[in-house]
């Protein structure tokens, strides 16, 4: 599902992100991110939604080659992808209900199939019945669970998660994990950065990387 071939980012001569990286990530596999800040990982997630695009080497993703894309494909791409960031950057004056609908409503769902699917996603996290709330109404981890509703209304293939339990105690991180762990239960693509030791040793699987190398083959 995810391959990145001798890939290296490099903004400038003396910041270099990325150092040579390859590895695959299988469809279905449920994959941690992990290493110190600075070492690289948002800028490999940027890379696989091409929000970044590589100074060297192939990213591919789902057979297509996202080093190469035109700047007109990404949005299409992107549908395909459910990216949740540390900033959950919900719109407080919308209900979080209003806030899970939106994907849908701008790809050109209908507002009853757009709702639908909305409350569906909000149920999955276990938050259907703070749908009428404000974004500023939930706990931080309410509202990352908000954030994980609105990545996966489209029903994506891979789920991105960029240190998605930062400043979370520790009930709120593990409802947070748990919500993704579901979906990859059935069969997403998962790939979550992380620095929390505790959330890693229980990893099936851990890629880890320290000054934009890895630190161990997977």
């Amino acid at each position: 599902m995810i391959e990145f071939r001798n890939v290296s980012k490099q903004y400038s001569p003396d910041a270099v992100a990325l150092r040579d990286i390859s590895f695959n990530v299988d469809k279905g596999e449920l994959v941690f991110l992990a290493g110190p800040s600075g070492a690289g990982k948002s800028t490999l997630l940027k890379m696989i939604a091409a929000v970044e695009r590589p100074t060297a080497g192939q990213v591919i993703v789902n057979g297509q080659d996202i080093s190469r894309i035109r700047a007109s494909a990404v949005p299409f791409l992107r549908r395909k992808l459910g990216l949740i960031f540390q900033q959950q950057r919900l719109l407080i004056d919308r209900t979080i209900l209003a806030n899970v609908m939106l994907p849908l409503l701008v790809t050109g769902s209908s507002h009853r199939e757009a709702e639908q699917r909305a409350r569906a996603a909000l149920d999955k996290v276990g938050l259907l019945e703070r749908a009428s709330a404000q974004p500023l109404a939930l706990s931080g981890g309410e509202q990352q669970r908000v954030s994980i509703a609105r990545a996966i209304v489209n029903r994506p293939q891979v789920i991105l998660a960029d240190e998605p339990t930062a400043n979370l105690d520790r009930a709120s991180a593990n409802k947070v994990l748990d919500a993704l762990k579901a979906f990859h239960s059935v069969g997403v693509t998962c790939l979550i950065s992380s620095h929390d030791e505790q959330m890693l040793d229980a990893a099936a699987r851990v890629i880890r990387l320290d000054h934009g190398q890895l630190e161990v083959a997977p």
